[in-house]
């Protein structure tokens, strides 16, 4: 059974930092993309953050670009998310997203709160 799990979410005041992570069962972890999406009230989804299968290829969207950290753990079969300098308008649900890639197999988690006090 796919699982992934996230966790580490929570209130936090703006300029503080969290540190997401999500853990995965069920599937090949390195044969996917690991990505965290987030998706705050009344927005559409947006992805933050992709790392590729070996964990170089890194890739950030420009709101979080320079905050936001993204890496994998291939041995424990784990993506973490770790966000500094937060600001009011990062919060959202973040969700764990694994993609086979070439429009294959996805999987979600459940997602994480996130809430950015001002």
């Amino acid at each position: 059974q796919v699982q992934l799990v996230e966790s580490g979410g929570g209130l936090v005041e703006s300029g503080g930092s969290l540190r997401l992570s999500c853990e995965t069962s069920g599937f090949v972890f390195t044969n996917y993309i690991m990505k965290w999406y987030r998706q705050a009230p009344g927005k559409e989804r947006e992805l933050v953050a992709s790392v590729g299968r070996v964990g170089r290829d890194r890739r950030y969207s420009n709101a979080v670009q320079g905050r936001f950290t993204i890496s994998r753990d291939n041995a424990r079969d784990r993506v973490t998310l770790q966000m500094n300098s937060l600001k009011p308008e990062d919060t959202a649900v973040y969700y764990c997203h694994a993609d086979l890639g070439t429009g294959g197999v996805v999987y979600w988690g459940q997602g994480t709160q996130v809430t950015v006090s001002s």
